[in-house]
């Protein structure tokens, strides 16, 4: 199996495991110590907030338990008083304050309000995470991976030969690479068809493809996306952005049918592809129209690149949804922010048009002026999904050979802290909805 654990460079992942046997050895300690409490606010006074979550998810790496104070100050994190944690706030640049146990109560009674938008979220134990990804891939080919690099965030790297072997079962959260798993090679092929990366993309899928037992790599992509919608059936967690998001609708609608033309599989479609689609099948969206054209960078109506294209960098904007904290739990832990008003930033698939998104789904951040859709989240059998359009939050227009983004430069993104809240999320103790 070629699972590769990665993220944290070797010397790193020595020192992160480290310092996480540390902490394990100082929480017995801290049972012994005063009720204090650690609180790690969220709001603008937090000076890294990505490097914050990577801290939470050492803490839980130990079997500590924190506190997600949901909508207060920007959605803060609390936990037991203990050393090493303060210790490794300071080595992390992240903002903390030791409050007494009798603050920390009035807290949660600011929070226990029935009047108050705001609840407590125990989270009780670190997700094991898989990022599906090419073996070509690198770190800041992708937004998720970067900023879990740059919070210290470990997971293990799975692609096609993982996924279809069974693999998924044993990861809590599902990233899925800026990926095309249509078989189209991310309809790249009217600009780089003849780039030595585009060649080597294609020989290296239909060589796995052929390894795997199927004759086209549009039927092995196929298979995948349906052993990943079978893992979210089962009770996971799955992130896509980008091309992750709609090519992965696609595929699921289009099972069984051919929808990829000549220059991608050697042979055309299926005529009847458009008509053949079942969108039952989905999880985000609805009536929308196949663009199989190969030399049309879309994949589907989906994406609404073009309207975003159209208002400008400046214009471009999205605003996050204001929850119930108290009754809309799971919606508000994924929009957990300093900010509610996010600049936007484009991909292959920015946005989705609002109108093609299914009833029952989630809303969670939109550009209602342009009516589209940056942030959607939805359940499917016991597990569930969120899809974020666009590429990279602080890079607006990332173009193929673009140097990487530099997190240390924006440890406050708003865009990036919605990502990082999805890693958090099924960490959070299992209870039921109320309806």
């Amino acid at each position: 199996m070629n699972r590769t654990t990665i993220h944290l460079p070797s010397n790193a992942a020595l020192a992160h495991a480290a310092r996480v046997l540390l902490l394990a050895l100082a929480v017995a300690a801290a049972m012994q110590a005063s009720a204090a409490k650690i609180l790690i606010p969220m709001d603008k006074a937090q000076k890294d907030h990505l490097k914050s979550y990577g801290l939470v998810y050492w803490v839980l790496q130990s079997d500590v338990p924190v506190d997600w104070l949901l909508n207060y100050r920007g959605g803060s994190f609390m936990l037991d008083r203990i050393a090493a944690v303060e210790k490794e706030c300071t080595v992390r640049g992240i903002t903390f304050n030791v409050i007494a146990d009798a603050q920390a109560a009035a807290i949660q009674a600011e929070i226990a309000n029935p009047e108050a938008n705001m609840e407590t979220v125990k989270l009780e134990k670190a997700p094991k995470i898989a990022v599906y990804a090419p073996p070509t891939f690198q770190p800041w080919d992708d937004a998720v991976a970067l900023v879990m690099t740059y919070a210290e965030i470990p997971y293990d790297r799975i692609y096609d030969k993982e996924i279809l072997a069974g693999t998924l079962p044993k990861y809590d959260w599902l990233h899925l690479h800026h990926e095309d798993f249509t078989g189209q090679y991310g309809k790249f092929y009217r600009q780089f068809r003849n780039a030595p990366w585009y060649i080597e993309q294609v020989r290296s899928a239909e060589a796995m493809a052929k390894e795997t037992g199927f004759a086209k790599v549009s039927q092995m992509k196929g298979a995948v996306a349906a052993k990943i919608r079978d893992y979210v059936a089962g009770g996971g967690f799955l992130f896509t952005m980008c091309s992750g998001t709609d090519s992965y609708d696609i595929a699921l609608a289009a099972e069984g049918t051919d929808i990829c033309d000549t220059p991608f599989d050697g042979d055309p479609p299926d005529p009847q592809a458009q008509q053949k689609l079942d969108y039952g099948k989905t999880f985000a969206f609805t009536n929308f129209k196949l663009i199989i054209d190969p030399m049309i960078y879309e994949f589907s109506d989906i994406d609404a690149t073009d309207i975003h294209s159209s208002i400008g960098e400046t214009r471009d904007f999205f605003t996050l949804f204001d929850f119930s904290a108290k009754w809309d739990v799971v919606p508000t832990m994924l929009c957990q922010d300093h900010e509610q008003v996010i600049h936007g930033f484009m991909g292959q698939t920015t946005a989705f048009r609002k109108n093609l998104v299914k009833p029952g789904v989630t809303i969670m951040g939109e550009n209602k002026p342009q009516g589209t859709v940056k942030y959607v989240h939805g359940e499917y059998g016991l597990g569930q999904w969120t899809f974020y359009g666009g590429h990279d939050p602080e890079d607006y227009q990332h173009m193929v050979g673009d140097p990487p983004t530099d997190l240390s430069l924006f440890p406050n993104s708003p865009g990036y802290r919605l990502i990082l809240n999805n890693i958090l999320f099924p960490a959070a103790k299992k209870r039921k909805q109320k309806t």
